[in-house]
């Protein structure tokens, strides 16, 4: 019974430190949508004049390290993805992770006018459906 009990207490002392060890190092927000059927152009448009430059505002600002965007490729059975867009956030750590969605309010509050955003909003209804959102660390 010791030995099940002291076994018990390091499996859970060695979960907690991974746990503290992934909130201290990188963390990687991802963001998945579907571009509306042939609406892919329009999409790819938008996150190119509308989003990117509230992201960059949002980087400089210190809220993340670098955002990427990933197109999903045909798949071998001809079925349609179930995402079109995979967008990135590296963030320096957890905490960061948590303020993200803050830091791109902030962002937007700052670029763009209420009346911008919510055409924006509009039209980011009419183009894509957010399909879920992950939060990723890194295996050391």
């Amino acid at each position: 019974m010791p030995i099940t009990r002291l076994a018990l207490v390091a499996a859970l002392a060695l979960m907690s430190a991974v746990s503290l060890a992934a909130q201290d190092g990188p963390v990687y927000v991802a963001y998945y949508w579907r571009a509306k059927p042939d609406k892919l152009a329009e999409y790819n448009a938008y996150i190119r004049e509308y989003a990117e430059p509230i992201d960059e505002a949002a980087r400089k600002a210190g809220a993340f390290e670098e955002v990427r965007t990933y197109l999903a490729g045909a798949r071998a059975d001809g079925q349609a993805p179930e995402w079109t867009h995979l967008r990135v956030f590296r963030l320096k750590n957890a905490a960061s992770a948590d303020a993200l969605s803050g830091a791109l309010d902030a962002a937007t509050k700052k670029l763009r006018t209420p009346e911008q955003q919510k055409g924006a909003s509009e039209r980011s209804a009419a183009l894509r459906d957010f399909v879920r959102s992950e939060r990723w660390t890194e295996l050391r």
